[in-house]
């Protein structure tokens, strides 16, 4: 028997009392076949190939939903990072592109679209200048459509003449969307060491080395994880280890048996399964309060990082033990608007943008939802964006950045972006300039660990 009766109560409780779920399934779908040397005539191929291939996925969703009572909260979408494919049309502007992807989206009732995207960790050509250009007119057109640009990886360096170009590229996008506190910023993320199989949004996109089709999977359990702790408040680390683990082992197997279900129903390869505990902005589904159950009286305070790297480790080792297809990032997520017990961390004055950092040394991705000042300069974001890219380069793992310049708001005000996105405080930034540093553009060199062939 796959299953016990009690492992299956054990399941439902987790359902209904500790909210959960798959956070998402996601198609990826490559795009590669419809390059062609007219925009319209690519836009039209893509346009045909996803509604043929992404079409059944919405209601295979549902379907699952209904048979196994399990929540699925979003349908996605991921293709083809568009910079490789838009290159060949000889367009100047590839917003065009993310609206057919947006329009796509909608026709299929997919939530989120992601593959608006370069990978320009070594250099940047043509087809990458364009699609950044672009970023900001893309995401403030349009709904569903998210965009990613890796500028570093361990291999290659920083990029930091595109590190400099994303700062202004970021500030743009806030001022494009201005009337809802710069909520395009959210639907964009930079990468150090981007994973090409990432289910999670603003960053998924479906990489090169990825086949024709496939479907990842999101999960997430974050109340799952602190309601096993609860019962444990005398435990020593050792202990706590042990039960983190077994609780991601449960989960995991879990989403193993819905992504394999929904591949197989959809006739495409099942990808990896993402067991990463990403929270959402009710109560109870939060990764601070997982830290606070260790012991800790708030997030942020001393010991956090410490909490968070025994939690990140943990999660994953319960993940490939119930599963043999783990990948995208599966660990721990920390997005500051996603999460309420980081939105009170951030109000009692406990965490700071300086502890967020040191944070993302041990956790699955980085800088994550923080909205900063409406007035910080395109330089100090793109610094912020070089610290953590060096974090990422140099411990040879995933990291990102999120952040999002609220305009017209300064340090303390309240941005709102409603959903899963939430809302969060206003972080104040370092005052001081980074802008001479910014500006000798260049690469910084990847570390010498990076030599490994």
């Amino acid at each position: 028997m796959l299953f016990t009766p009690f492992e299956i109560k054990e399941t439902v409780d987790m359902f209904l009392r500790y909210k959960l779920d798959i956070r998402a399934i996601t198609l990826g779908v490559s795009l590669l076949d419809c390059v062609s040397s007219s925009g319209a005539g690519a836009r039209r191929r893509i346009r045909e190939k996803l509604l043929r291939v992404a079409g059944p996925l919405v209601k295979t969703g549902r379907e699952i939903e209904v048979e196994y009572g399990i929540p699925i909260i979003n349908k996605r979408l991921s293709v083809t990072p568009l910079a490789l494919i838009a290159g060949a049309c000889g367009e100047e502007n590839y917003a065009p592109f993310a609206r057919t992807l947006d329009e796509v989206a909608g026709t299929l009732g997919i939530d989120f679209a992601g593959g608006f995207s370069a990978l320009v960790q070594k250099g940047l050509s043509a087809g990458d200048e364009r699609l950044i250009a672009s970023i900001p007119e893309a995401l403030s057109s349009t709904e569903r459509v998210c965009a990613s640009v890796n500028v570093a990886s361990s291999r290659s360096g920083i990029n930091m003449d595109a590190v400099r170009r994303m700062g202004t590229i970021v500030r743009e996008t806030a001022t494009r969307t201005a009337d809802r506190d710069g909520i395009g910023c959210a639907k964009l993320v930079v990468f150090c060491n981007a994973p090409e199989d990432n289910p999670f949004m603003a960053g998924a996109f479906h990489g090169p080395g990825e086949g024709e089709s496939c479907l990842n999977v999101g999960v997430s359990g974050p109340g799952v994880v602190k309601a096993a702790l609860e019962h444990h408040r005398d435990a020593s680390f050792d202990e706590l280890a042990d039960i983190i683990k077994k609780t991601a082992f449960k989960i995991t197997r879990m989403g193993q048996l819905v992504g394999m279900e929904a591949a197989r129903r959809l006739g495409v390869p099942f990808g990896i399964l993402d067991l990463s505990l990403a929270p959402t902005p009710a109560v109870g589904d939060s990764e601070a309060r997982i830290l606070e159950e260790m012991g800790l009286e708030s997030a942020g305070t001393h010991g956090t990082t410490a909490a968070l790297a025994m939690l990140t480790d943990m999660v994953k080792k319960g993940g490939v033990m119930a599963s043999t297809h783990v990948g995208g990032f599966s660990g721990a997520f920390i997005p500051v608007s996603e999460d309420e017990g980081m939105v009170a961390a951030v109000r009692s004055g406990s965490i700071s943008l300086d502890k967020l950092e040191a944070m993302t040394s041990v956790c699955s991705v980085g800088l994550d939802m923080i909205a900063i000042p409406g007035d910080t300069p395109a330089t100090t974001i793109s610094a912020i964006i070089a610290d953590e890219m060096a974090i990422g380069m140099v411990n040879n793992k995933t990291t990102a950045v999120r952040v999002i310049p609220a305009p017209g708001k300064k340090a303390g005000d309240w941005v709102e972006f409603g959903g899963l996105l939430g809302g969060a405080p206003v972080m104040p930034v370092n005052p001081a300039s980074s802008a001479a540093f910014i500006a000798r553009g260049g690469r910084i060199p990847a570390p010498i660990h990076s030599f490994r062939n």
